[in-house]
């Protein structure tokens, strides 16, 4: 059984409506199964298709500013500058140049040329999207950036760096009213579009949406655990390179696996997925454990998921319940094929 997305980045802005909107404006036998399911690490359709529709969300656009102008922030924008109801104002990232984020943001080497608007550098503070403006900061303590002076009430905190709610409450200081960070976090409260952001509440300032492997294991699994119910369960996700890996080899102090050359290795290394689940679905804190391979390619990776069951189940039994939460409850969010496709199939897929 495989589901196919390439996903992170529009669930994210999502939840980013989901918020605003809550704010106030398989192998087969008897009792256990194997599941296998690609995802993409940072990006989505550009598109309005998923479990919120902006026609339901608020009549007024969510102002938002993204720090880090990154992988994740600059798919991000691409996503946001797709909605009718998210307005991107303002970009902080200080180790880029305005002309060099416009360079970046408008050629992509995995989803392409971004012909949806012309985008000009302006000047040195400024980013035109087509006939939109946003304001361009290059500063290094987030405390500094002034989020007011452009009306950005949410952050997008993509850096990578600020991801405890400490480190992630200096966009306070600048006039930020609510932060969702696009990364695990140690104490802030994670959430996963589909599995628990019904249970965002107003008083929650601080955000995070988890990390790409968490967005694509919770749904799956909480599929399996209502239908099926799950004692435990292993999940190895096969995941494309990222950012911090080597060309070549190189030092890696913390990680010598991790230094290899990315383009060359299949390398195993560390994942907090599986630990993170039980924090979107408390019922299953402590039940999985996984690892990762990290394989020379770009985008859209794997999970594969086994787990005991409560309940026997038949492989078809498992199907069928994936395949009715994928045109239920879930659609938007997970998807169902038997067609023989591969992983470079799903680039862009929004699922």
């Amino acid at each position: 059984m495989t589901r196919f997305s390439d996903h992170y980045v529009f669930f994210l802005v999502q939840l980013l409506a989901s918020i605003e909107l809550m704010t106030g404006n398989v192998k087969e036998s008897r009792g256990s199964m194997q599941c296998s399911v690609i995802l993409g690490d940072y990006s989505g359709e550009y598109s309005r298709r998923g479990p919120v529709e902006p026609s339901t969300i608020s009549s007024r656009k969510v102002k938002i500013g993204i720090n880090g102008f990154g992988r994740i922030g600059r798919l991000v924008a691409r996503c946001a500058l797709e909605r009718d109801d998210i307005e991107l104002v303002a970009v902080n990232d200080p180790f880029i140049s305005t002309d060099y984020m416009a360079y970046m943001f408008k050629y992509d080497s995995v989803h392409g040329r971004y012909t949806k608007n012309q985008i000009e550098h302006k000047d040195d503070g400024t980013l035109l999207f087509g006939k939109f403006e946003v304001k361009v900061f290059q500063h290094k303590d987030p405390s500094e950036i002034p989020w007011a002076d452009t009306g950005a009430e949410f952050v997008v905190e993509s850096t990578g760096v600020f991801t405890t709610k400490d480190k992630a409450s200096a966009h306070f200081k600048g006039g930020a009213k609510k932060v969702v960070i696009t990364a695990p976090s140690a104490d802030a409260p994670m959430f996963v579009m589909g599995v628990n952001e019904k249970k965002y509440t107003p008083d929650l300032n601080i955000v995070s949406n988890a990390s790409c492997t968490t967005n694509c294991l919770a749904p799956l699994a909480k599929i399996i655990h209502e239908k099926f119910g799950i004692v435990e369960g292993l999940m190895t996700t096969v995941h494309s390179v990222t950012a911090s890996q080597k060309i070549v080899d190189g030092p890696s102090a913390k990680d010598w696996r991790g230094g290899r050359a990315a383009c060359h290795n299949i390398i195993p290394s560390s994942t907090g997925a599986a630990k993170a689940v039980g924090k979107v679905l408390p019922e299953l804190n402590g039940k999985l454990t996984g690892m990762s391979l990290r394989v020379p390619t770009i985008d859209v990776s794997v999970v594969d998921l086994t787990v005991r069951l409560e309940k026997g189940a038949t492989y078809d039994e498992v199907k069928a319940a994936v395949k009715a939460q994928a045109e239920g409850e879930l659609k938007g969010i997970v998807g169902y094929t038997e067609d023989e496709v591969v992983s470079s199939d799903f680039v862009g897929d929004s699922r």
